[in-house]
């Protein structure tokens, strides 16, 4: 693919995704919860660095199970603490987790993805043994297993999630870079004399590239509840106001008709889950050449 078709496939992407209402809409959630993930890493910061005990983390014994009010437009907790705060700081939790697991197992799916597919034989036998070895292996428990190794807290969920969820990115990558290392232009790559790290990285990655992006926006969602399920065990998160551990302390009190807490966290979950994986379809749409052209293999 020259620069010029690549640049006006992006642009007709673009054009193909702006056209639609849907995927507007799952942008502009994706931007708020965005920019909410900023603010409270701000925030965050600038309560560490003054060491001062954070607004969110503020208790009002007094105003504890408040109703969502002009005081508190999400109502207060058991202990008096904002929600709408502490939602805030749960979108900053849930975003690091997404970004920071997705960093780990992107790279590494892409890494063996690209050695198994563009040199098969041996080199594709062992990779496919490794990552038919993991999928056997319970994600879950497996997550939970080197959290529990590394310890409570956020580093054991990055790890966790990271190194348990490349498999499926791997799969993906090596049927890609399967069906583009015998392409015309990756034999005019090889009779040119190019090394093979430079036709897999510079030729043949740039044109599987939209797969990356879609496993992106499908990983990131998925790295999220997990996260939120870990922290609702007790395993995940310590100290922090993550949504697991809101819904876990909100699940307590519904009887006592106490339902702000535990229905906004549940929405903010829903909502930003959602808007990726509906996003993740749109890219797949717009960017797939296959489902672009009609073109089947």
């Amino acid at each position: 693919m020259n620069a010029s078709s690549g640049q006006s496939l992006w642009k007709a992407a673009g054009r193909t995704l702006w056209k639609r209402p849907l995927t507007r809409i799952c942008l502009l959630i994706v931007v708020l919860y965005t920019g909410a993930a900023l603010y409270g890493e701000a925030v965050y910061y600038w309560n560490r660095s003054q060491d001062t005990i954070p607004s969110y983390q503020h208790q009002d014994i007094d105003n504890r199970f408040q109703p969502p009010g002009a005081g508190h437009i999400m109502g207060t907790d058991a202990l008096g603490r904002d929600v709408f705060q502490r939602l805030i700081q749960g979108t900053r939790i849930a975003f690091r987790v997404g970004l920071i697991t997705s960093m780990i197992a992107i790279p590494l799916g892409v890494l063996l993805g690209c050695l198994a597919g563009y040199f098969g034989g041996r080199v594709d036998d062992v990779i496919v043994w490794l990552y038919s070895t993991f999928a056997s292996i319970p994600g879950l428990l497996f997550i939970l297993a080197i959290a529990m190794v590394v310890g409570k807290g956020l580093t054991g969920v990055y790890l966790g999630i990271g190194l348990t969820t490349w498999v499926s990115v791997c799969r993906l990558i090596r049927a890609e870079v399967m069906k583009h290392r015998d392409r015309p232009y990756v034999e005019a790559a090889r009779v040119l004399g190019y090394r093979s790290p430079r036709i897999i990285f510079l030729h043949i990655l740039p044109n599987v590239f939209h797969v990356i992006i879609i496993a992106f926006t499908l990983r990131f969602p998925a790295s999220i509840s997990t996260e939120v399920f870990m922290s609702f065990l007790g395993i995940g998160v310590q100290g922090e106001p993550s949504w697991g551990i809101m819904i876990n302390s909100a699940r307590l009190r519904l009887w006592q008709g106490v339902w702000w807490e535990m229905t906004f966290v549940t929405l903010a979950v829903f909502f930003v889950v959602l808007a990726f994986n509906l996003l993740g379809d749109a890219l797949r749409d717009a960017l797939d050449p296959r489902l672009r052209t009609g073109i089947t293999d």
